[in-house]
């Protein structure tokens, strides 16, 4: 009878150990994150090479970031690393102050309860839009490739985009990077060369295919952003023209980044918040004449 409740006891102590060491693991992942944008979807086909590098420089601080993801087995954080901004980039001018609310600010993760919380900031209001996670149907694959120290697999799926994701905007019936408009027999093209307001000009897609790389080595079922949903952590996503990769992993830090879940902010649904951007744009073409800003300036 003592034997048995030492065993019993001895099973005990390991069961509470090994869910104490579940609810304590945790891990930190830093993401370089790269959108490459096409000019042409922004009148850049008129634009001089040297106005498109200006541009392109003043938008980098936005195209280019560092992201650090903070998980753990249900729970994650992925925010954008605090830096300092060049002098003179000014992270895009006012044009990059607008284009900033459309792209989005810290994340808070759920998969147990299949929940994402974005938090925004729009036109100096603060909010909280929450939502589902997208169902992603992804396709495992054989092939690998190494990561630093961790072997990966391939995963692929198709993802709906959003109607509002200024990441995937290009031109309006180009279809891709790389085809340029074409007219059909007894079809008109719009000619959107003569608008000033652009997005008049661009589109976004329906669905981009989205590639990316997992590691069972960390076994999680998270990955940056909005991607989640594979057997181990997403080290490298690479969905139309981002890419976002994985350069450090820190297992079980000594200082722990907490992972909380986001309260400040009105809470909305991410429809709710889209319509919420389209007045404002509304509002804003309306008070500025809706051709750029221009108002009632002849020419």
């Amino acid at each position: 009878m003592k034997r048995l409740f030492i065993t019993f006891s001895t099973a005990l102590l390991l069961l509470v150990s090994a869910s104490v060491s579940a609810q304590e693991f945790q891990g930190q992942a830093i993401y370089q994150t790269k959108t490459t944008l096409d000019m042409g979807s922004f009148g850049g086909d008129q634009m001089s090479a040297e106005r498109k590098k200006q541009i392109a420089d003043r938008m980098k601080s936005m195209l280019e970031k560092t992201y650090v993801l903070n998980f753990n087995r249900s729970e994650s954080t992925y925010k954008e690393e605090e830096k300092l901004e060049a002098p003179g980039t000014g992270g895009g001018g006012r044009f990059g102050g607008i284009m900033s609310s459309f792209t989005g600010g810290s994340q808070y993760k759920n998969v147990k309860e299949s929940l994402i919380i974005q938090e925004q900031e729009f036109f100096g209001k603060q909010f909280l839009v929450k939502d589902s996670l997208p169902a992603l149907e992804w396709k495992l694959g054989s092939e690998t490739k190494q990561i630093g120290q961790y072997t990966c697999f391939k995963a692929t799926t198709t993802k709906p985009v959003d109607e509002m994701d200024f990441m995937s905007m290009r031109r309006r019936g180009r279809g891709g990077d790389d085809k340029k408009d074409e007219k059909k027999e007894g079809e008109e093209v719009a000619d959107t060369t003569k608008s000033d307001d652009i997005f008049d000009a661009v589109e976004v897609p329906k669905f981009v295919i989205v590639t990316a790389w997992y590691t069972p080595q960390i076994p999680v079922s998270t990955g940056p952003g909005e991607y989640q949903g594979l057997p181990g952590l997403i080290l490298e996503v690479t969905a139309d023209k981002t890419v976002m990769l994985c350069t450090k992993i820190v297992m079980n830090p000594k200082e722990k980044d907490a992972i909380d879940r986001p309260e400040k902010g009105e809470m909305v649904t991410r429809k709710e918040y889209n319509q919420i951007m389209k007045d404002k744009i509304a509002e804003m073409r309306e008070m500025y004449g809706g051709r750029g800003g221009r108002g009632g300036r002849r020419n």
